[in-house]
């Protein structure tokens, strides 16, 4: 009871602290803490690195480290190892050059590998792990013009292999890179999901996600503008492209049945605004999806990293989401405002309507541009991974 009235009142505290017209919106969709998680943290590296974070077993020792910008963390006592040459940032004035990371075993020899996105416009290289040896990682180039501030990393062609989907600026075309391997060596085959000029491809775009917009069971590409209908031969290109409104400039965006009608809506986040939104997907007069936007959340702002996991283990899934420092470097709406990290729990009404139940997991700390949720010790439960401006941290669920 007495941590409710404290987050209550550190809720209150923050509305004071210069809302805008946009913050003051009400929404009746998420309701106050009423008992949460609780999470041990851990800030292993409080020097500005990345905002880019990634997990696997680097060295094999059956362990799970943490990978960000220059460095791979050895667990469980985080010793710093360097992956590339360090660099220094200053987050009042600039960026690092790793945005989104991911850890996959590129070249499938055992070893867990590094992807890192540049600054957007720049390349995307996977960094290969030296199989235990103290050197630096052999840098390789899957595309030297990567757009869009939350590229996507996944199966997308559901055959074993993770697959990266993101915007090229020079063509202005949407593009999906196959990971194949052919006798030893590795290769990422691309393919131009969109025509030539296409949305959501200009550098600094906002806003791209995977999910079964239509429900035929394929996975399509959304963005904010609408969304690529990915066709039973996915190698029939390019997509047939649905035009829609999905909302602001935001970052991950997720496919799910949050009202449990049938038909999958889409889920986003402001990334430099106040705002969490679902767009309820709903049939026109034509038989066209069109989305209806409600509000989960305008309290905070910079929401620039979003996922979707089962927190609890209750079946549904939960938003997991906060602040990003600093995200330019402190100018946007409500940017020197707490750097908060939440996880939103989903419940339904009696009506299957969605809502959400908004816990505080820390207000200092934040988020970077990708989130890690991972069971990092083989508890059971799941865990909490960011790098930001304010360093690396890890939240452990207790």
């Amino acid at each position: 009871m007495l941590r409710s009235k404290l987050y209550l009142i550190i809720a209150v505290l923050m509305c004071q602290m210069g809302c805008t017209a946009q913050k003051k919106e009400k929404t009746s969709e998420v309701k106050q803490e009423t008992q949460s998680l609780i999470f041990q943290k851990t800030h292993l590296w409080d020097v500005f690195i990345a905002e880019g974070v990634a997990v696997g077993d680097v060295n094999n020792d059956g362990e799970i480290d943490i990978m960000a910008g220059a460095y791979w963390f050895e667990a469980p006592k985080w010793l710093p190892h360097e992956i590339q040459p360090p660099k220094s940032y200053d987050y009042t004035k600039g960026y690092s050059d790793a945005f989104p990371s991911y850890a996959h075993d590129v070249n499938e020899d055992g070893w867990i590998d590094f992807i890192i996105f540049g600054f957007p416009g720049k390349s995307v290289n996977w960094y290969e792990n030296p199989k235990g040896q103290d050197v630096h990682w052999e840098e390789h180039v899957i595309d030297t013009n990567a757009c869009n501030e939350s590229p996507f990393f996944g199966d997308f062609d559901d055959n074993g292999r993770m697959d990266l989907v993101f915007g090229n600026e020079e063509t202005g075309i949407m593009k999906w890179f196959e990971h194949t391997m052919n006798d030893g060596v590795v290769n990422w085959v691309s393919r131009d999901v969109s025509k030539p000029n296409s949305p959501g491809t200009p550098k600094y775009s906002h806003g791209l996600g995977m999910g079964d917009i239509n429900r035929d069971g394929r996975n399509d590409v959304i963005i904010r503008e609408g969304w690529w209908e990915a066709p039973e031969n996915k190698d029939e290109l390019p997509w047939t492209f649905h035009e829609t409104d999905l909302g602001q400039l935001c970052s991950q965006m997720y496919a799910y049945d949050f009202d449990k009608d049938g038909d999958n809506d889409v889920i986003s986040a402001a990334a430099h605004n106040y705002g969490m939104w679902w767009h309820e997907q709903v049939k026109g007069e034509s038989g066209e999806s069109k989305f209806v936007h409600h509000l989960i959340d305008s309290t905070f702002s910079q929401t620039h990293a979003l996922i979707l996991k089962d927190m609890n283990m209750d079946g549904l899934p939960d938003l997991v989401t906060g602040k990003r420092y600093y995200a330019h470097q402190g100018k946007d709406p409500g940017g020197k405002e707490p750097a908060v990290l939440y996880w939103f729990e989903l419940q339904r009404d009696e009506n299957n309507k969605p809502m959400w139940i908004r816990h505080l997991i820390d207000d200092n700390s934040g988020i970077g541009l990708n989130t890690v949720v991972e069971d990092m010790n083989g508890d059971g439960k799941l865990d909490i991974v960011i790098a930001n401006k304010k360093g690396v941290f890890i939240f452990k669920q207790e």
